[in-house]
């Protein structure tokens, strides 16, 4: 996994950071709609987290995941797990992709580093600790906990059939 300082600042004008360089960003609800900024960047997904906005308006030739979180206790655990599954997904198949909530500094990074630990195998701890670095964060703790439940027990998205 090739990583980029998280302490590396965003260009002028931009509040997107760089998790992975080339691959994986993180931003708010702003940098989620802005369509130049996305296709400067070579973005070819975006999550949307934010519960709270409405649904970003973007280019057909984006694909557009919108699972709309709240920031704190409540989410269903299917859509949680679905979130975390589908951001480990795309990461996996080397997709250039942004992941965003309001102010990004909460519902995404939480997301993130439970979607890196199912890529990469690695504990959620220290993948919040790279996704994060020195930059931003207002981490809820009952979300936080529930993603490291929902990673733990390997729960399924997929029902039986």
């Amino acid at each position: 996994m090739k990583q980029v300082d998280p302490r590396r600042q965003p260009a002028k004008g931009r509040n997107m950071r760089v998790i992975i360089d080339q691959l994986l960003w993180i931003g708010n609800a702003g940098d989620a709609r802005n369509l130049r900024s996305i296709h400067d960047h070579g973005i070819r997904a975006v999550v949307d987290l934010a519960a709270d906005e409405p649904p970003a308006v973007l280019s057909r030739d984006l694909v557009y995941y919108r699972f709309p979180l709240l920031d704190g206790d409540g989410n269903p655990p299917w859509l949680l797990r679905s979130v975390i599954d589908c951001v480990a997904t795309v990461i996996s198949h080397q997709v250039p992709l942004l992941v965003a909530c309001s102010g990004g500094m909460s519902r995404s990074p939480v997301v993130i580093a439970a979607a890196l630990a199912i890529a990469y195998g690695k504990p959620i701890d220290e993948c919040l600790k790279q996704v994060v670095g020195d930059g931003p964060q207002q981490e809820s703790a009952a979300l936080w906990n529930a993603a490291a439940a929902a990673i733990e027990n390997g729960e399924s998205t997929v029902p039986p059939v």
